[in-house]
């Protein structure tokens, strides 16, 4: 039985989430503020969270970051209120797998827990591989990244786009394909959100980001690991 945290200030929505989720046979805990959500994830091993983004104390995205921060990889689905696409943009890149914006249909959050799990369980089920790219190293099941002796600090979501990459090495993948392949996504959101994780990975492995060996960027289409 998966075990999920719901992460909620609002009373009658977190009392229809609960009931929605444990109608479906999941394990649900709850948080109604920040801090409380932090101590949890922190503390508590969980299948996965339903994090809002606008909570008391502290706010679903500082939740994300610190969360990420301290190692943790446990799926995270933001929930929000606005609409604009930073926020979401913003979410993903702190490490949330996939968000919902207010007000949503019961059936789509279920679908997506559903396929969020599913994937996590493919990641989980993937023999251990790893990634030697001249004096760049990566455990893809450790989640560890090298680079002339010196330690990495890559979040969950980099190492899957970097995974992906280094699968079809040497072969264009657009950016669409990483959307829907790392993130879930059959329709992409905005390009950008790649672009910015793209730029953000060169920054970590690459010796000179400005001009890239590893990553390149084929125009109009997307990005070739070149190996």
């Amino acid at each position: 039985m998966p075990k999920i945290l719901v992460v909620e200030d609002e009373p009658d929505m977190l009392r229809g989430l609960r009931d929605n989720f444990e109608f479906e046979h999941y394990e649900v805990d709850v948080a109604r503020d920040g801090e409380t959500a932090l101590k949890k994830i922190s503390g508590t091993s969980y299948d996965l969270v339903i994090l809002d983004i606008m909570l008391p104390k502290l706010s679903g995205l500082d939740v994300c970051k610190r969360v990420r921060e301290q190692g943790v990889r446990t799926p995270i689905i933001m929930l929000t209120a606005r609409s604009e696409e930073i926020d979401k943009v913003l979410g993903l890149e702190l490490g949330a797998d996939d968000y919902v914006t207010k007000p949503f249909g019961v059936r789509e959050l279920l679908a997506r827990v559903k396929a969020i799990l599913r994937r996590a369980e493919g990641l989980a089920a993937t023999p251990p591989e790893r990634m030697t790219l001249g004096s760049l190293e990566l455990d893809f099941a450790a989640y560890t990244a090298v680079r002339d002796g010196k330690q990495l600090n890559l979040t969950p979501k980099e190492f899957e786009i970097v995974k992906f990459l280094w699968q079809h090495r040497n072969k264009t993948v657009t950016r669409d394909e990483l959307l829907t392949q790392v993130w879930g996504y059959d329709e992409s959101i905005s390009t950008r959100t790649v672009d910015n994780f793209i730029l953000k990975l060169r920054q970590k492995i690459e010796e000179d980001p400005a001009a890239p060996r590893h990553i390149i960027t084929i125009h109009g289409v997307g990005y070739k690991l070149v190996a």
